[in-house]
C-alpha cells in the first residue's frame, strides 16, 4: 500500500513549463543568450532557476545568480498574470481525492512564491502536507536530495511520487520512491524507468494507484 504521495508541480499539476522557458529567455536574452523549446525540454526541464542559469551561463558569479533568479521570478509572476497557468487534465480532481486520505506533498523546483498563487488559484492551498521548493534545497532534481527532504518532511521512509521528466523519475527513484509518471512533457518511450506511465491523471484514484505500482 501506498504510504504518501509526492507531485511535482510544473508540468504534472498545472502547464506552466512554457511560461518559465519564456521567462528565463527574457532575463538570459539581453545577455546574448536564449535557450530553444526543444533544447529547454531536452536540458533544462528538472533543473531549478540556479541551477538552469549555472548550465546557461557557467562563468556567472554568486551575486550575479541571485539577480538572475530574482528577475526571472519577477518575470514568471508577470506572463502568470498575462497568460495564466491552467491545471492539467486530472490532476485538481486527484489532489482532492487524496487530500486528508493519505500524506501529500508537493516537491518542485520552482520557487515558493511561483507555486503558492497558483495552487490559491486552483483551490487547493490547503491540499497538502507539505511544499518543498528550490527555496529549501541546495541542488536540484535529478539529486535525489529534493524527494529526500519531502520524505524527511513527510515522515515517511517509502511512497509514490508522480513525475513528467526523466530528471524527476531519476530525482524519485534515487530516494526510494515509486514513480508513476505522466506523458505532458515527453513520450512514454523516455519514460521507462518510472513504475508506470500514463497519458492523464483523469480517473485516477488512490485504489487504481495502489493497484498500478
Amino acid at each position: 500500500m501506498i504510504k504518501a504521495i509526492i507531485f511535482d508541480f510544473d508540468g504534472i499539476i498545472v502547464d506552466s513549463e512554457r511560461l518559465h522557458w519564456a521567462a528565463f529567455n527574457k532575463v538570459l536574452g539581453p545577455l546574448g543568450k536564449t535557450i530553444s523549446w526543444p533544447d529547454y525540454v531536452q536540458t533544462y526541464i528538472g533543473f531549478d532557476d540556479r541551477d538552469t542559469f549555472r548550465h546557461a551561463l557557467p562563468m556567472l558569479e554568486r551575486a550575479e545568480l541571485a539577480e538572475l533568479i530574482e528577475k526571472k521570478a519577477a518575470a514568471f509572476q508577470e506572463l502568470l498574470e498575462s497568460d495564466g497557468a491552467a491545471a492539467l487534465p486530472g490532476a485538481v480532481e486527484l489532489i482532492k481525492h487524496l487530500s486528508g486520505n493519505i500524506p501529500l506533498a508537493i516537491c518542485s523546483g520552482a520557487l515558493r512564491e511561483d507555486i503558492l498563487p497558483i495552487l490559491g488559484k486552483l483551490g487547493i492551498s490547503d491540499a497538502f502536507n507539505e511544499i518543498v521548493t528550490a527555496d529549501d534545497t541546495h541542488i536540484s532534481k535529478p539529486d535525489p536530495a529534493p524527494y529526500k527532504l519531502a520524505m524527511q518532511k513527510l515522515g515517511v521512509t517509502s511512497g509514490l511520487a508522480i513525475e513528467d521528466t526523466p530528471a524527476g523519475i531519476a530525482s524519485a527513484k534515487g530516494a526510494g520512491l515509486k514513480v508513476l509518471s505522466v506523458t505532458n512533457s515527453y513520450s512514454a518511450e523516455l519514460l521507462t524507468q518510472a513504475d508506470a506511465v500514463v497519458a492523464s491523471l483523469e480517473g485516477l484514484t488512490l485504489q487504481k494507484l495502489n493497484e498500478m505500482v
